[in-house]
Order: C-alpha cells, then sequence, then structure tokens
C-alpha cells in the first residue's frame, strides 16, 4: 500500500509539472522534444509535405515521431544525402558558400569571388555587405558587366536610384539582353523612382517585346493607368492574372507577389 501511494503521488507530480508551463518549460525533457519536433518540422517543409508540415506545427510531438518513422527513415533528409547527410537547418549551405568564398578571397583575392559573395549577400537582404563586396569586385575587374549591373541594382534597393542609374545605362547600352532582361527592368524601376516617367514607359516597353515577366507586366500597366489608358491597363492586367492560372508551379510561387498587386490594380481599374 505504501508503494503504491508513492506510485501515486509521482503520477501526480508529473501532471502537476503537466499543467504548470513555468515548471514543464524548466525540464531539459521538453527542450529536446521541442528541438526534435522543430527538427522534423523544417525537413517536411523543405520537402514540401505540407499536411506532415501542419499537423506537426498544431499538434504534439507524437506527429514528428510519426513523421520520423514513416518519412525521414524512409526517404532521408529532405535534399538527399541519406542518412549520412544529417539534419540541416534552412540557409546552412549559404551559410558554406559564405565560409568557402572568404577563405578563397583571403587566400587568392579574386574578382569573381567577390561577386559570388556580393550575390548571396544580396539575395539575404545584407545589402551593405553586398555593396562593399561588388565594389571590391570592380576594384579588381572594372569592366565585369554582372558586377556592374549588380551594383546599381543593390543601390536602387537602398533607396540610391541616382548612383543606380548611370551603372545600370552603361550595362544596358552595351547588352540590352543582360541578365535575361533584369537589367533593363532595373533601369526602369530607378526610372519610375527618379520621376522619369516618360523614360521608364520606353524601358518597360523594350522589356515587354522580348519578355512577359510579370513584375514588368504590372509597373507597366501601373504606368498606363498613370497615363489615362485605362483600357490598356485592364487587358494587361485581365491577361496576366490568366497566364498566371496555367503557369508552372515554380513560376506562380515567384510570381505571387505581384500577380496579387495585379488583382488589386484591376479591381480599382
Amino acid at each position: 500500500m505504501p508503494a503504491a501511494t508513492g506510485h501515486g503521488r509521482r503520477v501526480l507530480a508529473l501532471f502537476h509539472e503537466f499543467l504548470n508551463p513555468a515548471e514543464l518549460l524548466t525540464n531539459p525533457v521538453t527542450w529536446l522534444l521541442i528541438a526534435f519536433q522543430l527538427w522534423m518540422l523544417v525537413d517536411a517543409i523543405r520537402r514540401e509535405e505540407w499536411i506532415w508540415a501542419v499537423c506537426i506545427f498544431f499538434f504534439t510531438t507524437l506527429s514528428a515521431l510519426l513523421y520520423y518513422f514513416m518519412v525521414y527513415r524512409q526517404q532521408g533528409p529532405a535534399g538527399g544525402g541519406g542518412l549520412t547527410r544529417g539534419f540541416e537547418f534552412p540557409g546552412a549551405k549559404e551559410r558554406r558558400r559564405i565560409r568557402e568564398l572568404q577563405g578563397r578571397i583571403h587566400h587568392l583575392d579574386k574578382a569573381r569571388d567577390h561577386l559570388d559573395l556580393a550575390d548571396i549577400y544580396f539575395s539575404r537582404g545584407r545589402l551593405k555587405d553586398a555593396e562593399a563586396s561588388y565594389r571590391a569586385s570592380l576594384e579588381r575587374d572594372g569592366g565585369d558587366l554582372d558586377a556592374v549591373a549588380h551594383l546599381g541594382q543593390c543601390l536602387l534597393r537602398q533607396a540610391r536610384a541616382a548612383e543606380a542609374r548611370p551603372l545600370l545605362e552603361r550595362v544596358v547600352q552595351t547588352d540590352p539582353r543582360h541578365d535575361y532582361g533584369h537589367t533593363l527592368m532595373a533601369l526602369a524601376e530607378t526610372q519610375t523612382a527618379l520621376g522619369d516617367s516618360n523614360g521608364a514607359f520606353a524601358t518597360w516597353q523594350r522589356v515587354l517585346e522580348n519578355h512577359g515577366y510579370a513584375r514588368a507586366r504590372v509597373q507597366f500597366a501601373e504606368l498606363l493607368i498613370q497615363r489615362g489608358d485605362r483600357p490598356r491597363a485592364k487587358a494587361e492586367l485581365t491577361e496576366l492574372i490568366s497566364d498566371d492560372l496555367h503557369a508552372p508551379r515554380f513560376q506562380r510561387g515567384r510570381d505571387k507577389t505581384w500577380i496579387r498587386r495585379a488583382r488589386t490594380l484591376l479591381a480599382r481599374v
């Protein structure tokens, strides 16, 4: 009877701890379970197993445990590599690539390595670091159009359109189709930022002669609305939204911000 009473007390103690979040969070086992659940959640997201991700996020560690045995153990970590690859947080590849480039720059100091490092910084929103690396690349190879164009786009994203314009114009004059039209689009956005709506209008037309980017079509439609050509703007936006319904999944994900903006504009036209 005393033994049973002692066992009952332990159960009550565990139940009391479960009801008391403060005590629960001081238990190291809780943090291990949270870490495991986060591990499985990230893996499910990277694998685009959305139903599993929702279950793991909203329900108990049991969902994470089921996912581990039914998916993770069967297929290995998301992205391949088998069980030898191990768990990897999002962005780990980029962080490794940054360290690799920093090491190469330290030993070799090549313009291309500075440019590659700058592009990673740019993609991560580290614009000041990106600008410094672009300039370092150009100090070593002033004729690299990629470095010139990307520095221009970096300056534009920092609201320094006046500095960006001559760089982008230089690249476009040399290669109007540079970077598959993205440099030309950046020039149009720069012209808009500087109040040169006529220049931007002409540049967007040049972009749309060879490309059907949602980014270009939406901003071109905005200029049409400013010019009072609402019927043409409406037709452009309607066609864009219709095209999006039949676009590949990766493209729809990339363009979703612009499509949302197009729908808002269309409702106002």
